[in-house]
């Protein structure tokens, strides 16, 4: 059988939650200013609908292998959808590119740089212990992760959360200012007088879009490869894609909000 409608979703969490809702929204922020936090969110609401129909679409191609469990994903509706098996090929080229040696890196750089600065550890170390950390995971095949998954990713969400609220709590103050700060920006209301809003507005907006997008992951085809091996429930294609909908809203709104806070 398949993965859990929750498993599914907190592996896709597990790829969605990373450095680009860390790190990228202070990037995002030292780039466009307060004002790209509001474009974050405008992507999530765009990139719930991309999620829900490349999930959705996911499930309705998918297919079960040998071993009784499924398989699917965009070169699958590719291939089978719009009969371009070509492009599927040359999805699951690019994809593996993209995830095995780009994303991939970009996380594992912010991991072994955090620690060196923290604990002066060396890189070549924290590079070691995450490939064997990886390694010791993805042994246990796609069942295996998920069941650590959907331990390992409810668990540090709600840590890194947790500490948000405690440092709003402390400083509840100045969250109105924030909120205020934040919707003004992303307008330029205050650089309208200087004549600076076109600028600033684009700077906010750009910014706010490529963190966003970094930090969901909507619409890149890589959640829909975990959408498409649940056993959904009911069976229907668009139950997943409402589930990984969730997905989207949680890392952006939830996660990248707290990470701006």
């Amino acid at each position: 059988g398949g993965l859990t409608s929750f498993q599914a979703l907190c592996t896709s969490l597990a790829a969605r939650v990373g450095s680009g809702n860390l790190a990228g929204v202070a990037l995002a922020i030292g780039a466009g200013g307060p004002g790209a936090v509001f474009w974050m969110w405008v992507t999530a609401i765009i990139g719930m609908a991309t999620s829900f129909a490349e999930c959705s679409l996911a499930q309705l191609y998918k297919e079960k292998d040998g071993k009784g469990q499924f398989r699917g994903g965009p070169a699958w509706y590719m291939a089978r959808g719009l009969g371009m098996r070509w492009m599927g090929v040359l999805f699951s080229i690019f994809l593996l590119i993209a995830y095995g040696l780009i994303f991939n890196t970009v996380q594992a750089n912010s991991v072994a740089h955090a620690l060196r600065f923290a604990f002066n550890c060396p890189e070549w170390l924290t590079g070691g212990a995450l490939a064997l950390l990886t390694l010791l995971t993805i042994v246990t095949g796609l069942k295996g992760v998920a069941r650590l998954m959907q331990w390992l990713v409810p668990l540090m969400a709600l840590l890194w959360v947790s500490t948000s609220v405690m440092v709003c709590a402390i400083h509840i103050d100045e969250v109105p200012n924030v909120i205020v700060t934040i919707f003004q920006s992303a307008f330029g209301w205050r650089e309208a007088a200087s004549g600076a809003l076109g600028y600033t507005l684009s700077q906010a907006l750009t910014a706010g879009f490529q963190r966003g997008m970094f930090s969901n992951e909507a619409g890149m085809g890589s959640t829909p490869n975990a959408a498409a091996a649940a056993a959904s429930w009911p069976p229907h294609p668009a139950a997943q894609g409402i589930v990984q909908m969730i997905g989207v809203f949680t890392v952006t709104i939830v996660i990248c909000s707290a990470s701006a806070m």
